[in-house]
C-alpha cells in the first residue's frame, strides 16, 4: 500500500494530476512520511554522486594539452588548500597549470552546470513542462545582447576590474525575465484554463509564459544579428561568446559566481516541499494553503538569479537545464529535497565532461563548450518529445 502511494506521488508530478483524493493536504503529509523513512538511500546516492563528482574534477584537472599524474594533481590541491608538504618531483609548471589553469576552470564549470540544472529542474516543475528551461524564459537572448552591446561599445567601468560584460550580461538577463512574466500576465488576464499566479493578482497560463518567453528570444536575437552585421569587427568575438566557453577563467570568476550560487540554492532549497505540492497544480496546491502566485514569482526569481549569473560568466551554454534534471529523476525520483542536490551534481558532472570533451577531442584546439552541449542535448531532446507523444 505505502509503495503505491508514494508511486502515485512521485509520478503524476510533471502532468500535475492527482485522482480520487479527498483529503489532498494529508495524502502529501503521508506521502512525506513514507519516503522520509527510506530517504538513508537517498542520502547514500547524493554521498556517492559527491565522490563520483569529485573524481571528474581531478580528472578533468589532470587532462589536457599537457597531462598531469592524477596522484599528483591531488598533491598540488592538497598543498594549496591544507599546505601540505610538496613532493620534489613535482615541477613548479605543473602547480601553475593545476592550481592556476584547470583547477579555476573545471570548478567553475561544475558550478554553472549545477546552476543551470537545478534553475531547469525548478523550471520542468513549476510549469509542469518536461521539455522547459530558464532559457526559454529569454535569460539566455537577454544576456548575449547586454554582451553584446559591451563588446560593439567597448564601454567598461574601471571599478569592476574587468567584470563588465559579465555584469551587463547578467542584469539583461535578469531583466528578459521580469520583461517576460510581466507581459504574460497582461496579455493573458483572460486564460481560465490551467492558470498560474505570478504577479499576485493577474493570471496565465503556463503555454502563455514559454510562447512569450520564446519570442522575447527572437527578437532579442534578432536584434544581436543586427547588431552583429553593421558592427561585423566584433562578430567573431560575439559568436564566441554565445557559443560558451569556461577558457581563461580564473579564480575570481568562480567567487564571483559563489554569492549568486548561494542565494539561488538556498532560495529553492526553502520552498522545496512546496514545489512538490505546487507540481500537482494551482487547485490542488492552493487547497493545501500554498499561495502559488508568490510562490513562482519567488522561484522564478532564484532561477533567473542562478541562469543570469552562469550565463554571464560563461556564455551561452545550452541542454545542461533539460538533460540533469531528467537523469536526476531517474535516479532519486520526483521529490525535490533530493532532486535538487541531485541535479545540481549531475548538471556540474555533465558541464565538466563536456569542457573536457572540448578542450581535448581536437589537438592544440579548443572546441565550445555549448557545441558540445547541443550534440548531446539535441537528439536527448527529441527523444524526450516523442516519449511524451506516445
Amino acid at each position: 500500500m505505502r509503495k503505491n502511494n508514494i508511486k502515485n506521488f512521485t509520478t503524476n508530478r510533471t502532468c500535475g494530476s492527482f485522482t480520487n483524493n479527498t483529503n489532498l493536504k494529508s495524502e502529501i503529509l503521508s506521502a512525506f512520511v513514507i519516503v522520509r523513512n527510506g530517504s538513508w538511500s537517498k542520502k547514500g546516492i547524493i554521498s556517492i554522486g559527491i565522490l563520483i563528482s569529485i573524481l571528474i574534477l581531478i580528472t578533468a584537472a589532470s587532462l589536457g594539452s599537457t597531462n598531469i599524474k592524477f596522484s599528483d594533481t591531488i598533491l598540488i590541491t592538497l598543498h594549496k588548500i591544507f599546505r601540505f608538504p610538496l613532493s620534489e618531483n613535482i615541477d613548479a609548471k605543473d602547480v601553475s597549470i593545476v592550481w592556476l589553469l584547470r583547477l579555476p576552470r573545471v570548478i567553475l564549470a561544475f558550478l554553472v552546470g549545477g546552476c543551470l540544472a537545478m534553475s531547469g529542474a525548478v523550471c520542468q516543475s513549476i510549469l509542469r513542462n518536461p521539455l522547459a528551461s530558464p532559457y526559454i524564459l529569454g535569460v539566455s537572448s537577454g544576456a548575449s545582447l547586454g554582451a553584446g552591446l559591451i563588446i560593439i561599445s567597448g564601454v567598461t567601468l574601471p571599478f569592476l576590474f574587468g567584470f563588465s560584460l559579465p555584469l551587463a550580461g547578467f542584469m539583461f538577463g535578469l531583466a528578459a525575465v521580469f520583461f517576460v512574466s510581466a507581459f504574460s500576465s497582461k496579455i493573458d488576464k483572460s486564460m481560465s484554463n490551467n492558470t498560474i499566479i505570478l504577479c499576485g493578482m493577474v493570471s496565465m497560463s503556463n503555454n502563455t509564459i514559454i510562447l512569450c518567453g520564446m519570442v522575447l528570444s527572437l527578437f532579442l536575437n534578432a536584434l544581436l544579428s543586427t547588431l552583429s552585421a553593421v558592427f561585423s569587427d566584433d562578430l567573431r568575438r560575439i559568436v564566441l561568446w554565445q557559443m560558451g566557453s569556461f577558457a581563461m577563467r580564473g579564480w575570481s570568476y568562480v567567487w564571483l559566481l559563489i554569492p549568486f550560487l548561494a542565494i539561488g540554492t538556498a532560495g529553492i532549497l526553502l520552498h522545496v516541499k512546496e514545489i512538490d505540492i505546487l507540481s500537482f497544480g494551482d487547485e490542488h496546491a492552493k487547497s493545501a494553503g500554498v499561495e502559488t502566485g508568490k510562490l513562482r514569482k519567488r522561484l522564478l526569481t532564484f532561477c533567473a538569479v542562478l541562469t543570469g549569473a552562469s550565463v554571464a560568466l560563461s556564455g551561452v551554454i545550452g541542454f545542461v537545464d533539460l538533460i540533469a534534471p531528467h537523469a536526476a529523476r531517474r535516479i532519486c525520483g520526483s521529490l525535490h529535497r533530493h532532486l535538487i542536490p541531485i541535479s545540481f551534481i549531475v548538471g556540474g558532472s555533465l558541464m565538466v565532461c563536456a569542457d573536457l570533451a572540448a578542450r581535448t577531442v581536437i589537438a592544440h584546439s579548443e572546441l565550445p563548450v555549448g557545441a558540445i552541449t547541443a550534440l548531446i542535448g539535441a537528439p536527448f531532446f527529441a527523444w524526450i518529445y516523442f516519449r511524451n507523444k506516445k
